[in-house]
């Protein structure tokens, strides 16, 4: 709940610090976490923290929840990703984020900001850099907000978000909104796979597509991406014929906001599956199987905020 202090320009919202009101902001404290961690676990243990800062806060001290909540957030995870980098960069093979089960209905700017894609490229930014882009793209925050997040003035915060969105053009991390089209695609993709069928499934790549695997050196999974239509189908198409850990389960969910694969073997997942999709092919193939990226599923599937 909440209570108003009038001025004489316009009555602003006082947060009381109690759990009702923050309950009311957890689903978009945790999206902003997850969107700038790439981990459901670090995330929630960020919303976590924000909640006991909250729980102590003086309420006479907050004109808004949100813009506290939120820069709150940022700040403990711009913390947490200062702490990760070096981790990261000595990360075996490459880093994918921690796939997150969506809504199947969520569309548009939700859904794309959620892209494995575009989590890959966020996380060549800068903490600080991607803190900013995150707070003005997605969560529509204004940039006296975002300075004050990020301890620095307005001009500099509309430089880095000015940076971020032609970093993030640049790569094109893109795709289509339509999940039919999306859906389709992927089960003739798992078909060709399944069937090694090389020509079938070239054909639904790209030219310059790519594949990721993370296997974070605990599981068997390539060391560095595979790039080119012809190189992706054979590498996936090959991999699947030598394994002998295969799921016996595949399941189409909605893997960061579009539709994926989810594969069980003996009941646990062992596998989540993702493409990035644009005018009907695949530019994107990335495949989680690090276990320790698949703990937080084992569990009760989690939707986004």
């Amino acid at each position: 709940m909440g209570r108003a202090v009038q001025r004489s320009d316009s009555t602003i919202e006082v947060a009381t610090g109690d759990a009702e009101t923050f309950e009311q902001h957890r689903g978009a404290l945790f999206g902003l976490a997850y969107r700038l961690l790439g981990s459901v676990a670090e995330a929630e243990d960020a919303v976590q923290d924000c909640y006991l800062r909250w729980r102590r806060v003086d309420p006479a001290t907050v004109h808004s929840a949100r813009a506290w909540l939120l820069t709150a957030t940022s700040r403990l995870c711009i913390d947490r990703l200062r702490a990760v980098k070096a981790r990261r960069e000595t990360y075996i093979g490459p880093w994918l984020p921690e796939p997150l089960m969506t809504e199947p209905d969520e569309t548009g700017a939700l859904a794309s900001s959620l892209s494995t894609a575009l989590l890959v490229v966020l996380e060549r930014l800068g903490p600080a850099e991607r803190a900013a882009f995150l707070l003005r793209d997605v969560f529509d925050c204004d940039y006296t907000e975002i300075a004050e997040t990020l301890g620095r003035n307005e001009a500099a915060c509309r430089q880095l978000v000015r940076r971020a969105r032609a970093r993030v053009a640049a790569a094109q991390p893109r795709y289509d909104a339509d999940p039919d089209t999306h859906r389709s695609l992927l089960a003739a993709f798992g078909a060709a796979v399944a069937g090694g069928d090389v020509a079938g499934l070239k054909a639904m790549l790209a030219q310059q597509a790519e594949a990721w695997t993370d296997g974070g050196g605990r599981v068997l999974a390539a060391r560095n991406v595979i790039h080119g239509d012809d190189k992706v189908a054979r590498f996936l198409i090959g991999i699947w014929q030598k394994g002998h850990q295969h799921p016996d389960t595949l399941e189409v969910r909605a893997v960061n906001g579009a539709p994926g694969l989810v594969g069980r073997l003996d009941g646990v997942v062992t596998l989540v599956l993702s493409l990035n999709v644009l005018d009907g092919l695949i530019h994107g193939v990335h495949i989680v199987t690090n276990p320790d990226k698949l703990r937080h599923l084992q569990a009760a599937d989690r939707p986004a905020g």
